[in-house]
């Protein structure tokens, strides 16, 4: 069974994911990933990791999806029908290309 605060990341998470893909306008070739969101208990704060493909496009992305933090902060706000909505924070998920660093190394093995 999913606590409250399970159910509002998943929600946060999926529509956070089609405003991305609809708004954003990220450069063709760049994939962005919501991979995961952590909410504060208080409901005030959710923190969104985000994972980018390839690797070296991450800080001109992010840096993108911060100046346009709060079109999309507005447009989450829209879709969520809840108070107080959470203050969107965005975070690097590097799992991924860790993942790929590791697996390249070990294949020079």
């Amino acid at each position: 069974m999913h606590s409250r605060i399970d159910r509002i990341n998943e929600l946060i998470k999926k529509n956070l994911a089609e405003i991305i893909q609809e708004e954003a306008e990220i450069p063709s070739g760049v994939f962005v990933t919501v991979t995961r969101v952590d909410t504060s208990r208080d409901l005030r704060y959710a923190r969104v990791f985000l994972s980018v493909y390839p690797e070296k496009n991450f800080g001109k992305t992010i840096e993108m999806l911060e100046k346009k933090l709060y079109v999309l902060q507005g447009l989450l706000n829209k879709k969520l029908h809840m108070r107080p909505l959470p203050r969107i924070e965005f975070m690097a998920d590097r799992t991924e290309a860790e993942a790929d660093k590791i697996e390249r190394i070990l294949k020079k093995l």
